[in-house]
């Protein structure tokens, strides 16, 4: 699918079934999502430039993402698609500036395009080159960035309270509560981390579209592309904050695993301080020699048993005396 933009933000649609003759001139901006081959062939022809394909934007090399064709400029950014479900991914995005226009080829629907088409209009004097609409959709892809990382802020503050929340007297937390809870910490990693890598990507192409001339011959642009560059970096750097969040998140849930963990085995040891004397009474007595001195007293029977008890109770209270339980 094919829709043009004006300066304005007036849509467009251009289809490949009934193609125009010619691209109108107050068009400055043409968004292509999931095109097929007739539409790359289109806007190719009215354009004159090669669209780049899906899979030219998996090329990782930064010489095959970010570079000029004659006048024409090519960048390819990774935005982060799906921040709000469990499974984000990072969707590369072809943004060439041509002839005055801003081509977008993509094969994802990451929210910061539908954030710039709804706020177009509201731009002040619009966005009258396609230099200019590039740096205003990157400082939109930056301001969703910012919003996702305060997404992953909020979700880890509420693992954290629910890891390290008070909890009610007398209620005991559901069994594997904190193994349920380490699948979330990898969610919120996953997140941050598919975010990070946006910002590097993204910072890569803003430094490389500061040298564009198209760029550095507008004021306006220039100082916008040197102010969103500064935004960049800042996220960055508290993108390592949360990183580092999660670490200690995941470190201290582990933590918390194990003391559990030595809460049982505690209980185990308990048990073996109680019952390791009295079984040590019950096998001396319990040996089936003829001759045993005890074997024919009276009141041998209740001694025994309170052999046991005793020796039962006094290791218990010398090790709660001591701190050992």
């Amino acid at each position: 699918m094919i829709t043009a933009y004006r300066a304005n933000g007036e849509a467009v649609k251009i289809s490949a079934l009934e193609p125009p003759a010619f691209l109108s001139p107050d068009i400055v901006w043409i968004d292509m999502l999931h095109p097929g081959k007739g539409e790359d062939l289109l806007v190719e022809t009215l354009l004159g430039i090669e669209v780049p394909t899906r899979e030219d934007l998996k090329d990782i090399e930064p010489s095959s993402r970010l570079y000029t064709d004659g006048d024409a400029v090519f960048m390819t950014a990774s935005l982060v698609c799906k921040a709000e479900g469990n499974r984000p991914q990072l969707a590369d995005i072809a943004f060439v500036v041509a002839r005055n226009v801003l081509i977008t080829v993509r094969y994802d629907e990451p929210k910061a395009f539908d954030l710039f088409i709804a706020a177009m209009h509201r731009i002040p004097g619009g966005c009258a080159t396609g230099a200019l609409l590039a740096t205003r959709l990157f400082e939109t892809i930056v301001d969703r960035t910012a919003e996702i990382l305060e997404i992953a802020v909020a979700r880890i503050d509420e693992l954290s309270q629910q890891v390290f929340g008070e909890r009610t007297v007398g209620k005991r937390r559901p069994p594997h509560y904190l193994e349920t809870k380490l699948l979330d910490v990898a969610t919120h990693h996953r997140l941050v981390a598919k975010t990070r890598d946006s910002l590097s990507s993204l910072s890569r192409v803003l430094t490389f579209l500061y040298t564009v001339p198209a760029i550095q011959e507008n004021k306006e642009t220039r100082e916008l592309c040197r102010t969103i560059s500064r935004d960049i970096q800042s996220l960055s750097e508290h993108s390592s904050f949360i990183s580092g969040n999660i670490t200690f998140l995941l470190d201290a849930s582990l933590g918390l695993i194990n003391v559990e963990q030595n809460a049982i085995i505690k209980i185990f040891s308990v048990a073996a301080v109680v019952f390791l004397p009295p079984t040590l009474v019950a096998s001396l007595y319990g040996m089936n020699f003829e001759f045993m001195p005890e074997i024919h007293w009276t009141y041998g029977y209740p001694m025994a048993i309170g052999a046991m008890v005793l020796s039962a109770i006094v290791p218990f209270y010398f090790f709660r005396w001591k701190g050992w339980l």
